[in-house]
């Protein structure tokens, strides 16, 4: 009998209309849908050592709340806001308030967008942002969370900064 490998548990917390991703303007966001996109991920967390957890929430008050919830069990987060990213100073207030790290991600380039779309609330509260790679982005996310862990792990004592 082989003993169970102990993976770092992260969430992996969707925002609003990602439950119609696939569907939803193709030409924008692909046509990957949202639980493919979640077993692809869960698949990668294992390669990467990571206990992957999903969620999606189309409200502000739900998100919040799993970011809250999700500070007593997950190491990490990888936030994709939606249309959240340019509205919700209390999103960015939750992030900010939870002692673990938060990875922004979007399917596309909001840099790209239109111009209300290329300012994002929550990102000067989270650990880094990564957009415009599709749902690479949150591969990409997970991978961000690895490096940060790694360099708090080998940084000298007193610059875990």
């Amino acid at each position: 009998m082989s003993a169970q490998v102990q993976r770092r548990p992260v969430l992996v917390l969707h925002g609003p209309n990602l439950n119609l991703l696939g569907r939803r303007e193709p030409h924008i966001y692909g046509t990957l849908t949202l639980a493919e996109l979640d077993r692809r991920l869960r698949a990668a967390g294992e390669t990467l050592g990571l206990a992957v957890h999903t969620a999606q929430h189309n409200g502000e008050g739900a998100l919040i709340t799993a970011l809250h919830q999700a500070a007593d069990w997950a190491h990490g987060v990888v936030l994709n806001p939606g249309g959240y990213t340019h509205t919700s100073v209390a999103l960015r207030d939750a992030i900010a308030a939870i002692p673990i790290p938060v990875v922004e991600v979007h399917l596309s380039n909001i840099f790209a967008r239109e111009p209300f779309r290329q300012r994002s609330l929550t990102a000067a509260a989270c650990i880094g942002s990564i957009s415009g790679f599709g749902w690479r982005s949150y591969l990409l996310g997970l991978h961000a969370l690895l490096g940060y862990w790694e360099d708090r792990a080998a940084a000298p004592p007193g610059d875990e900064a």
